[in-house]
């Protein structure tokens, strides 16, 4: 008896110690801090690898290998049918690259892809140095502007005014062998270049990539999110629109657009750039209307744990709105070299640049991710 009442007391100590006045217990009158983020980052990282990023790669890939095959066909038979084959291959592959222009980080970045593939303007007074001498290393950083996409722009639509003209140039004596030859090197360049990004992420650089799946400044989606973003703002933004219409020069310089020597397929290239933003904004998987977790996911799972604007919403509509005023322009080089000021291209412009601060401050202050390069551009 004596143990059953040592016992009961210590039942009766302890409720009592576990309870206020007011009958709730001592945990509910504790501050539990912020509530911890309920997004699971790892799933997103697996998707953005097995159903974006490895599958544009090897889009990519089999595009230049086609792009290979309608040079191989000019190489044999140098004639217009095939150049205009070949300028289509040339198109197709220089679309898809803007589908995997934006996952500079890891293989990509090791290589320095985007600056071996897509540096322009080209300079074609080098290039034609190249192509006289017979001597030259592709490989070199002094070389980055004479070879990749904007080299073939100029060699296979900037060598004449017809395509007749440009078939000459093939075909003389004189020249046909080293313009042959610098293409051949310039393909074999990239070539060699993204079947190394697609090996290394297939070989080990995809798990690394998954398991780096923290919140820290080092880990994939913190700089993934920053190379997204850089991507957007300086290579999208300025690099096809800001800097051919002279927003940081002052001065139009329309010899800067993309595929300047094809001056029809700036505009195309852009959107599809713009394209390929939005759908990985969302989470789209590669050439499919399946989406799976990504930043548009992570943005409202963020938004229903605290609340705030629908920022899915808020970026999706503003991509939208910058696509419809850019498909109100002609060709980029045209707006520009036709109309001063290109005012029409610079509202166009102006829709592309409201999308900036949305991704660069709201939201990347949602998942608290912080920016990692410097912006010189006074924006």
């Amino acid at each position: 008896m004596r143990h059953f009442l040592r016992l009961l007391t210590v039942l009766v100590m302890l409720w009592g110690c576990s309870s206020s006045d007011n009958g709730t217990t001592m945990s509910d009158d504790v501050d539990p801090g912020p509530p911890s983020e309920s997004f699971e980052r790892r799933p997103m990282l697996v998707s953005w690898a097995d159903n974006i990023i490895i599958p544009g790669y090897e889009a990519f890939t089999d595009e230049l290998d086609k792009l290979q095959s309608a040079f191989d066909d000019f190489k044999q038979d140098s004639n217009e049918a095939n150049l205009v084959a070949f300028r289509t291959a040339w198109l197709n592959a220089y679309l898809m690259w803007q589908r995997v222009d934006m996952f500079e980080i890891g293989p990509a970045e090791n290589v320095g892809l985007r600056l071996n593939v897509n540096i322009y303007p080209v300079d074609f007074e080098k290039v034609e140095q190249h192509v006289a001498s017979g001597e030259y290393d592709l490989t070199l950083p002094s070389n980055r502007d004479t070879k990749g996409f904007p080299a073939l722009d100029y060699l296979i639509n900037g060598l004449g005014d017809s395509d007749a003209d440009i078939v000459s140039k093939y075909n003389e004596l004189a020249s046909k062998d080293n313009y042959i030859a610098y293409v051949e090197a310039v393909l074999a360049d990239m070539q060699q270049l993204s079947n190394t990004v697609l090996s290394d992420w297939k070989e080990g650089y995809r798990d690394t990539f998954v398991n780096n799946d923290g919140s820290s400044s080092t880990a994939s989606v913190d700089r993934f999110v920053n190379d997204y973003i850089f991507y957007y703002e300086k290579f999208l933004r300025a690099g096809k629109m800001g800097i051919p219409l002279g927003v940081f020069s002052g001065t139009p310089i329309p010899e800067n657009v993309e595929a300047y020597h094809k001056g029809d397929v700036s505009k195309q290239l852009f959107l599809e750039g713009l394209d390929a933003v939005q759908d990985f904004f969302n989470g789209r998987h590669f050439t499919s209307s399946t989406t799976g977790e990504g930043l548009a996911s992570y943005l409202d799972a963020l938004n229903a744990l605290k609340g705030g604007e629908d920022l899915n919403r808020i970026i999706n509509d503003q991509f939208d709105t910058a696509r419809e005023s850019v498909n109100g322009l002609g060709a980029f080089r045209t707006e520009i070299e036709d109309n001063t000021p290109p005012t029409t291209m610079l509202q166009a412009y102006d829709e592309v640049q409201r999308a900036v601060p949305l991704l660069k401050v709201d939201m990347v202050s949602a998942m608290s991710i912080s920016i990692d390069f410097v912006d010189a551009d006074g924006d």
